[in-house]
């Protein structure tokens, strides 16, 4: 043991004590999945706070020469059986923590230390101890479970009367005082009788007899017997319609001789009934095949991902992605050299992340069956499939850092996510193999004006193709409008809502809504030298390896709430998409001449712009009118009153001329897609946003904050300064004008090297893969829940010919896989 004090003398100035601030990894090794539960549990360097895995901690030993590790291992203990099911607050682990040195691996316990010398104790008890205590870089992910809405407290709590009837209600054997049924039983809190509840429209529930209680005496609220535990219990108000808070429950309830703090939960909450109705009748019964009982699978590629919150659309679009060939090779078939060329804190870097998920979804290491109870544990009823699987925090910390919403643990759209992990993958790959090359794809947009009949070509680049969703082709329209009129008989009534019906749109007819030919009412013709009308045709210039389509199942209604289309659409297994492939300029087409549109002016008011590039202030000649345009401030105020950002209620009155709001909202609703759809509005002759000039001082703290991401000082100045300062739009601006930066080499004076080298050729065009159009489905992604801010994501993918289901950390072979019912569909080119 002086052997070890000597060691840990010569060490001692290298081991820290956590202080505020400092990230400390203590759940999760920085190159793999490994956790303290892991077998050899997990190495914490007791300097970078970097955590390891026993295959990793010889590797950041030799690379960094730091020798002192906590090691922390946690060992699963078996419940234990006590009257009535299993202790279920016992501690489930047993942990062991101890120093751990290096390269001998010496081990020292807090009991070995009390036999060294005083500064060695004292300093390494106290690192330990700091370390143990410290809250690790994983609980700043904190999980959110969807539950509802927050409850209210009910007005009439506090004052509630109660009736002095001698009525005392005993501990179980309830019955409706009406029709006897046993369950979905409430007992009014004024006079303590006993009555059923609702019936919902499947026909389970109640008799309504607690409703028609409360209409006959008024007496508003009503606890769920079953559901009062000493920590609360359901409790509905009927004259406030709601789930409410009772802050004197106890108090209301003794008064029925009912002891809260002795009662057990045996029945479901109203928010698990919700849920439970919602699953057996809508789609997510369907999606998640919950009424089959599903083969677990396991095996390399058969990885579940742990939900981490609200984390369902990252885990299925990551799983779909690595199903790709091209990111396992770029992340996965090389991640040796990844991890070797990995800086000082692989947890910040985008590759080693990348590549760490990859391996632990491929591998087959993490896929592995949940632990059961324990010996004499009870099976479940519920099919299984649950796996000890990978939970993905350090990846989903960095690719959502300084983003306003994949930071968060709110659900989110996973076509939204898809983009933006495509974008953080061009960014980091400018210089090498690029697996987002898979995806993307050239669209041709060809513009023919009416009058003149001359056409205008451009490209785009692109990489999810969006498919409309044209309601007036339901097949079943007929049984349509008669669920219409029940649900309107219903809501008339009072009576329970029927059961819904799901629209069938034919696939044909979502392919023909795509390829026709679009109208445009206010085309400007240089040609024409005014405005007037155009056709606009959209074609594919290329096609991608992989072709990733979305259903736009959302949408707006006429009082313009988001809504979500529930529709099912009999999406083929195999594609042809070869007659959408776009011809280019046609022999003997004219096309129109490469003449800017007139600047902005309003018919009534005389614009007078700001300085030019070439003006002086003693000459205003060459005031540009393009740089101060007239908006119509009530069309502006308009489009905002619906909930549309400034920006692109600005640029939707300056693109359509101040024509007016029905002009402005159909461009706003043209446009609702475009990554730049809320940026600030630039100008034609000018690099940044209103108010700006390229002198404009930007915030040191945010340039460090951007530049961390990897962009350059000036890209991030730029971004910036397009922003008016504003760290979280900056971002945005910054991952939606890509193409724009990667071409730009901004000198120290504001004005990009192409504008002071006229000569200069310019930048090439965008790589893109091309061969034949025809394609075969190999994975869909699904979405339950009323919209992408809500509900639940799975995905479904085909390997070796079988269908699999991924439902986070169950991966089960798939019975029936819902592919009318998908909202992303990944496509691959089948080659001759």
């Amino acid at each position: 043991m002086a052997e070890v004090s000597e060691v840990l003398m010569s060490v001692l100035s290298t081991i820290r004590v956590p202080r505020p601030g400092d990230r400390v990894h203590k759940d999760e090794c920085a190159l793999s999945f490994s956790s303290p539960e892991s077998e050899g549990g997990l190495y914490v360097c007791m300097n970078s706070f970097l955590g390891f895995g026993s295959q990793y901690v010889d590797r950041h030993h030799t690379r960094s020469g730091q020798r002192a590790y906590l090691h922390i291992s946690r060992t699963r203990k078996a419940p234990v059986r006590i009257e009535g099911g299993f202790n279920v607050e016992q501690e489930q682990y047993e942990e062991e923590v101890k120093v751990v040195l290096f390269p001998d691996r010496q081990e020292v316990t807090s009991d070995d230390l009390a036999t060294m010398p005083d500064l060695v104790r004292e300093r390494v008890s106290l690192a330990m101890a700091g370390l143990m205590s410290a809250d690790s870089v994983s609980h700043a992910l904190q999980v959110q479970q969807w539950d509802g809405e927050v409850r209210a407290e009910s007005r009439h709590a506090v004052e509630l009367k109660q009736l002095d009837n001698g009525t005392k209600i005993p501990p179980s054997g309830w019955r409706c005082e009406v029709c006897d049924l046993q369950e979905n039983l409430w007992m009014n809190l004024s006079d303590g009788r006993v009555f059923c509840g609702r019936r919902y429209f499947d026909g389970s529930g109640g008799n309504n007899h607690a409703l028609l209680h409360f209409q006959q005496t008024g007496h508003p609220l009503a606890v769920k017997l079953g559901t009062i535990t000493p920590d609360g219990a359901d409790v509905y108000s009927y004259d406030e319609d709601d789930m409410v808070l009772d802050p004197k429950l106890p108090e209301h309830l003794s008064h029925f001789g009912i002891d809260m703090m002795t009662m057990e939960k045996t029945e479901r909450t109203m928010t698990e009934l919700e849920i439970a109705v919602n699953q057996r009748v809508g789609e997510w019964e369907v999606i998640q095949e919950s009424g089959a009982t599903l083969r677990p699978l396991s095996g390399p590629g058969l990885t579940g991902m742990k939900n981490l919150g609200n984390s369902c659309y990252l885990n299925s679009v990551m799983q779909v992605l690595f199903t790709v060939p091209d990111f396992q090779s770029k992340y996965v078939s090389n991640i040796d050299k990844i991890f070797d060329e990995a800086p000082s804190d692989p947890t910040q870097d985008f590759k080693t992340q990348v590549a760490k998920l990859g391996y632990g979804l491929l591998s087959g290491e993490y896929s592995k069956p949940a632990p059961d109870l324990g010996e004499g544990s009870e099976p479940s009823s519920e099919p299984r499939g649950d796996q000890v699987g990978i939970a993905a925090r350090m990846f989903k910390a960095l690719v959502g850092r300084g983003h306003p919403e994949f930071s968060t643990n709110r659900q989110q759209d996973a076509q939204e996510f898809l983009l933006h992990f495509i974008n953080m993958v061009e960014r980091n790959c400018r210089s090498g193999v690029n697996p987002s090359e898979a995806f993307r794809f050239l669209v041709e947009e060809r513009i023919v004006c009416q009058q003149s009949q001359k056409a205008k070509y451009t490209q785009r680049v692109d990489y999810i193709l969006q498919l409309p969703v044209p309601m007036d082709q339901a097949t079943n329209t007929e049984e349509l409008q008669e669920a219409e009129r029940r649900r309107e008989e219903a809501d008339s009534s009072g009576a329970p809502p029927p059961a819904p019906v799901r629209a069938c749109i034919p696939f044909t007819a979502c392919m023909a809504a795509l390829s026709e030919p679009e109208t445009l009412t206010d085309f400007w013709s240089s040609a024409a030298q005014a405005k007037t009308t155009a056709t606009k045709t959209t074609r594919f210039a290329s096609f991608p390896d992989h072709m990733v389509i979305q259903v736009k199942k959302f949408t707006f209604g006429q009082d313009w709430v988001p809504k979500k289309l529930d529709v099912s659409i009999d999406v083929p297994d195999t594609l042809d998409l070869t007659a959408l492939r776009g011809t280019g300029q046609q022999p003997g087409e004219e096309l129109l001449p490469e003449v800017a549109p007139p600047p902005l002016m309003t018919p009534d008011v005389e614009v007078k712009g700001i300085l030019g590039s070439h003006g002086n202030e003693e000459d205003d000649s060459l005031y540009s009118p393009l740089l101060s345009p007239v908006l119509d401030d009530s069309t502006v105020s308009q489009l905002c009153e619906m909930g549309f950002p400034l920006e692109a209620c600005r640029k939707a009155v300056y693109y359509t001329g101040n024509t007016g709001i029905d002009a402005a909202m159909n461009w706003v609703m043209g446009h609702m897609d475009d990554p730049d759809f809320s940026a600030p509005l630039v100008l034609p002759g000018t690099s940044s946003a209103p108010g700006t000039t390229p002198t404009e001082s930007v915030s040191e703290e945010h340039l460090a904050t951007i530049v961390s991401m990897g962009f350059s000082r000036d890209q991030a100045t730029r971004a910036l300064r397009a922003t008016s300062n504003i760290l979280e739009r900056a971002v945005d601006w910054i991952f939606s004008h890509l193409d724009d930066l990667e071409s730009m080499e901004v000198s120290e004076g504001g004005r990009s090297a192409a504008e002071s080298e006229g000569s200069r050729e310019p930048p090439p065009g965008p790589k893109v893969r091309d061969g034949p159009g025809k394609y075969e489905l190999f994975a869909f992604i699904s979405h339950m829940g009323t919209s992408t801010m809500c509900g639940h994501y799975v995905c479904h993918i085909k390997k070796d010919q079988q269908w699999v289901i991924f439902n986070d950390q169950k991966v089960c072979a798939s019975e029936k896989p819902p592919k009318d019912l998908g909202y992303l569909y990944f496509y691959r080119r089948v080659t001759e």
